[in-house]
């Protein structure tokens, strides 16, 4: 039995591969002991970045719409550290619409940086309010999602 071949260690992004910019500011509690950001701190601003995203261009109705957004997958891999009291810029692009699911990717940049502290995913599944089952998504979202993509 042969060991397959290792994936290509990830690399941080260009500012530029990203569409949408949000702004974050850093937390006094967001640092750990070892004086950066902590890493569960990091899904949560990918949650913010989207989320606000949408909800400010009237894609989401996260209080009365009938579609909700389920996070059904997250991944991250960090570059170089984050720390309070820096403001995170948080990069949004949609790397895969499918019928009733979205693959977005996120990268963290630190103001003045170029390249990505941290950059990484999440999907999506938009469901019932109600049922919680899977329906296509909403041609109001699907027309914001183009502006990301």
């Amino acid at each position: 039995m042969t060991n397959p071949q290792p994936s290509a260690r990830p690399q941080p992004q260009l500012r530029t591969r990203y569409r949408v910019f949000r702004s974050i500011a850093t937390r006094w509690m967001d640092n750990d002991v070892y004086g950066h950001v902590n890493n569960v701190v990091y899904y949560s601003w990918f949650d913010t970045a989207v989320n606000g995203y949408l909800i400010e261009q009237g894609a989401l109705d996260i209080h009365q719409g009938e579609v909700i957004g389920l996070v059904i997958e997250t991944q991250c891999n960090y570059f170089e550290p984050l720390a309070f009291p820096q403001t995170v810029q948080a990069g949004l692009r949609v790397a895969h619409r499918g019928r009733s699911s979205v693959r977005y990717e996120v990268g963290l940049f630190s103001e003045s940086g170029e390249l990505s502290a941290a950059a990484g995913h999440f999907v999506h599944v938009y469901v019932d309010r109600n049922t919680r089952r899977p329906v296509p998504l909403p041609e109001p979202l699907k027309a914001v999602l183009e502006t990301l993509v």
